[in-house]
């Protein structure tokens, strides 16, 4: 089923990807410049995005700190200054493992800052933009982390599954509008995020893969974007499995 206008040619389309450094958003820009498209990158990264640029000719570098609102509205208006945007991709995260027996707030603060308010402060900047000319599309970088508790995850997967819920209500309020919205949830991606894990992480995928899964899903207009299936569908059979069964492996999964 197609939830969105699906894009089956980049050429002459604009996207802006805010967290487009490193990982699984500069591996993104990469594959759309390649495709056609003419990308924006953000970060607090400057010398990477100016690398990328130089690596991807008529890309273009708007560094900011995606914690920062007015810092995000001002690249925002840099960005429209060209033209008007397609897409926004919010692929800014932040993760660090952290259980209850070792509370942080000020490290539960900073996730909740990187990884949810970033994307408010991006859809303050732009929904205006997407509104007046009722088109364009959103897409949250969110995780199957936000799908169900998970050990380890107690500061980074409230931030997903609040990612994850935002993009269905934007979908639902956004869709009479001819506004699209997209949400990604990655399984295990070799990023400098998971290089932390100290655990086996099943299906493993490098960055060029997961921006060919995330291209491939927005040409089928799809709504949720997951990969890889073999892993992603288990964690969704964990998502709709009562208290008592779901507890009984979460416990387990602490144990081991």
């Amino acid at each position: 089923m197609s939830f969105n206008p699906p894009f089956t040619d980049w050429h002459g389309k604009s996207v802006w990807l805010v967290g487009a450094s490193s990982g699984i958003g500069e591996a993104t820009a990469a594959a759309l410049h390649a495709a056609g498209a003419r990308v924006f990158v953000s970060a607090r990264n400057a010398a990477a995005l100016a690398r990328f640029v130089e690596a991807h000719p008529g890309a273009v570098a708007v560094p900011l700190d995606a914690t920062d609102p007015v810092a995000v509205k001002t690249a925002a208006q840099t960005v429209l200054q060209t033209g008007p945007i397609d897409l926004l991709m919010y692929c800014a995260g932040y993760y660090k493992p952290v259980r209850a027996d070792d509370f942080d707030l000020t490290e539960m603060l900073k996730h909740q800052q990187v990884n949810y308010l970033g994307a408010l402060y991006a859809l303050d900047a732009m929904l205006p933009h997407f509104l007046q000319r009722q088109t364009g599309h959103i897409s949250l970088v969110s995780s199957v982390a936000g799908y169900r508790g998970l050990p380890k995850s107690l500061a980074y997967g409230p931030t997903k599954a609040a990612l994850i819920n935002l993009a269905e209500t934007l979908y639902v309020d956004l869709k009479a509008c001819g506004i699209g919205v997209s949400v990604i949830n990655p399984g295990f991606v070799e990023t400098p995020a998971t290089a932390q894990n100290d655990f086996p992480m099943p299906g493993l995928m490098t960055t060029a893969e997961a921006a060919t899964e995330i291209l491939a899903g927005w040409q089928k207009g799809g709504f949720e974007i997951h990969f890889p299936k073999r892993f992603t569908l288990w964690m969704k059979t964990l998502r709709i499995l009562p208290y008592v069964a779901y507890f009984a492996i979460a416990s387990r999964l602490v144990k081991s």
